[in-house]
């Protein structure tokens, strides 16, 4: 009687000790705290990196607000687009300092006038559009207060030139034939003069002083740099009358020392 073959059977298979079962003497994991053999990159668990990542650097301030704190598609990135504002904000800074120059330069000087010391200087010429007899242009710059530069009428001027430029920080003007009270309302007094002055370079300050019906000095801030030329018109005058000249005494001029 025939015997069929017997039905293969396949070998038990050999139980090994796994990875879990062997000692894991490493770091813990950060997110489930399975021990790891130090070499390990990975968890053996839950796969999560060992290895400490270094945080991302701190972005600047600029980098938070808009178009900055993100990349925006404008042909294909928004580097473009920072560019041109970077660009238009370099062109509005470039504008506003050459448009904020002379107010700043103007600043600056008078800051200086107030805190350095002023000195007189005395004119190289003086001259008039018109004198009345025996009270010339000279008169007004003769250091007297008693003499006097006689303008005969309303409009009539007189011109103070100088050597060398300098920065004139005031003037004081006398008016009056003198400084005496009794004898001050004498002849014309000028109230208001208008003052031009002249720089090295040809500009022309204009200036229109309203002066006080009083003997003394009357000062008047002017703060004008590079000053070559100095001319009083006579606008107003109280006591005109017939015989009376209009009677400047005298004019001082301060320069920054």
């Amino acid at each position: 009687m025939a015997v069929q073959p017997a039905k293969p059977v396949a070998p038990r298979p050999v139980v090994r000790a796994s990875e879990a079962d062997e000692a894991q003497d490493g770091p813990p994991c950060p997110r489930c705290g399975t021990p790891n053999l130090p070499e390990r990159r990975f968890c053996r668990r839950c796969a999560a990196p060992l290895t400490d990542t270094a945080a991302p650097p701190k972005l600047p301030w600029w980098r938070t607000r808009w178009p900055f704190r993100r990349r925006v598609r404008m042909g294909g990135s928004g580097n473009a687009l920072r560019r041109t504002i970077a660009l238009l904000v370099l062109v509005a800074v470039v504008v506003g300092g050459i448009l904020l120059y002379p107010v700043g330069k103007d600043v600056f000087q008078d800051v200086l006038d107030k805190l350095r010391s002023t000195a007189p200087i005395t004119p190289a010429q003086v001259s008039a559009s018109a004198s009345v007899e025996g009270h010339p242009a000279t008169a007004a710059d003769d250091g007297l207060t008693n003499t006097y530069w006689g303008a005969p009428a309303i409009g009539d001027s007189i011109t103070f030139g100088f050597r060398t430029p300098f920065r004139l920080v005031d003037l004081i003007v006398h008016t009056g034939d003198s400084a005496d009270p009794q004898r001050y309302q004498q002849q014309a007094r000028p109230v208001v003069l208008s003052l031009e002055v002249t720089a090295s370079d040809g500009e022309v300050h204009r200036q229109q002083i309203t002066l006080n019906d009083q003997p003394g000095p009357q000062t008047v801030a002017t703060g004008i740099s590079d000053v070559v030329q100095v001319k009083l018109t006579v606008r107003e005058a109280a006591g005109i009358g017939s015989g009376r000249a209009i009677a400047l005494a005298e004019v001082e001029f301060f320069k920054r020392t």
